[in-house]
């Protein structure tokens, strides 16, 4: 790998010059995605010009591939996503370098300002659009501009199911083509394990802070699930995955719920690594997942490829991503359903039976990159 400060020469015949957005290297949701199909664009053989923050790629494995690659070259770009800087007033000689690649790939949804190469980006969800609720009008509607600034900058588009595609369709009325690549779990999650640490007594819960995670309603489904099981040692456990600080402000019925958290068997691990993550989640007995609406849902996954049953809400995109898998659905929404079906995962002892191996970021990659590298063929119209 090298550090850029000059156009490169075009690339070997079959391969393509593409800029890769990598600024997002490490954070969860996006960050996941970039970092899990990252090593096999760099395996492609492509020309790479990767975008990086200022602390680079995340994770040491990330780096040393980027390092060892003679196709890859990197360009250390300090403006943010979606801040000012980006939008407005991106250095002309970042946009210029970028400029020299046949195409720019963003895994999310914004595009630097000064960008004339053809542009693919990718939408994982809308859900501030169809639950406005979650971030009031004016969010709402800014979260709409950039969605509809991304198609319109757009040659195609990417998304993680045939839900998500489903309602940028319709509710964005997109007309441009619109890629289904689903995502997958890192390495450091559903690689195997020789032997597994023992099962404790805990429920575990993976999301964020936002309100349609649905975190809420499995604290109250929790709490009539937990009333049938004498006081002891063994009285189950809630394990939320993140820090309890973070849904003070964040979601005022989920704190209502966790005044007296620790008596009533609900802990919180902090910020914890991918490790720390796959020791949990072999541990507990059962995930899980509520949520009222995802563009993919990963927990779920995470939970089987960790020998762990999941409990999940029977949203249309959980019925899309996990038909055919060993997961146990619910009514979302309904509370009752939700804490019948955690008394059903805690008494059944047995680990979940073998599952489809559809999900893997090397298939994420490859679908991606068919599209991307026959794109070169259409550089030259977008950069007059």
């Amino acid at each position: 790998m090298s550090t850029t400060g000059a156009e490169s020469a075009r690339p070997a015949a079959g391969t393509a010059r593409i800029a890769v957005d990598c600024r997002m290297s490490g954070k969860s949701g996006i960050g996941a995605f970039i970092d899990g199909i990252l090593p096999f664009f760099i395996r492609s053989g492509n020309e790479l010009l990767l975008l990086l923050p200022p602390e680079g790629l995340h994770g040491s494995s990330l780096r040393e591939a980027a390092d060892a690659a003679p196709n890859v070259r990197t360009l250390c770009c300090p403006q943010k996503p979606f801040s000012l800087q980006e939008l407005l007033f991106f250095p002309r000689g970042l946009a210029r370098q970028i400029n020299a690649c046949d195409v720019y790939f963003s895994p999310y949804c914004n595009i630097p300002a000064g960008i004339r190469i053809p542009v693919y980006s990718t939408i994982h969800d809308i859900v501030f659009l169809d639950m406005p609720e979650l971030a009031g009008r004016a969010g709402t509607f800014v979260r709409a501009m950039f969605y509809r600034y991304a198609i319109y900058r757009s040659k195609e588009l990417f998304t993680v199911s045939e839900f998500s595609r489903g309602r940028i369709r319709e509710k964005l009325r997109c007309k441009k083509t619109v890629h289904v690549v689903y995502s997958a779990l890192p390495e450091s999650i559903s690689s195997p394990v020789t032997q597994r640490p023992p099962k404790t007594d805990t429920v575990i819960f993976i999301g964020n802070i936002k309100k349609h995670k649905g975190l809420a309603l499995l604290l109250q489904a929790f709490g009539e699930f937990r009333k049938g099981f004498p006081s002891g040692a063994h009285r189950p456990q809630l394990v939320i995955v993140g820090s309890q600080e973070h849904f003070r402000t964040k979601d005022s019925a989920a704190q209502a719920l966790l005044q007296n958290a620790e008596e009533e068997g609900i802990t919180f691990t902090g910020h914890i690594g991918d490790a720390e993550l796959k020791t949990l989640l072999m541990q507990a007995r059962v995930l899980a997942q509520p949520s009222l609406y995802e563009g993919f849902g990963l927990p779920p996954l995470q939970a089987l490829c960790c020998g762990t049953n999941a409990v999940i809400s029977d949203i249309p995109v959980f019925k899309e991503i996990y038909s055919g898998f060993p997961v146990t659905f619910f009514s979302a929404g309904d509370t009752a359903a939700l804490a019948q079906k955690l008394r059903e995962a805690w008494e059944n002892p047995d680990p979940p039976p073998p599952f489809p191996q559809k999900y893997a970021f090397s298939k994420t990659a490859s679908r991606i990159l068919s599209v991307l590298a026959p794109a070169t063929k259409d550089t030259a119209a977008y950069s007059q």
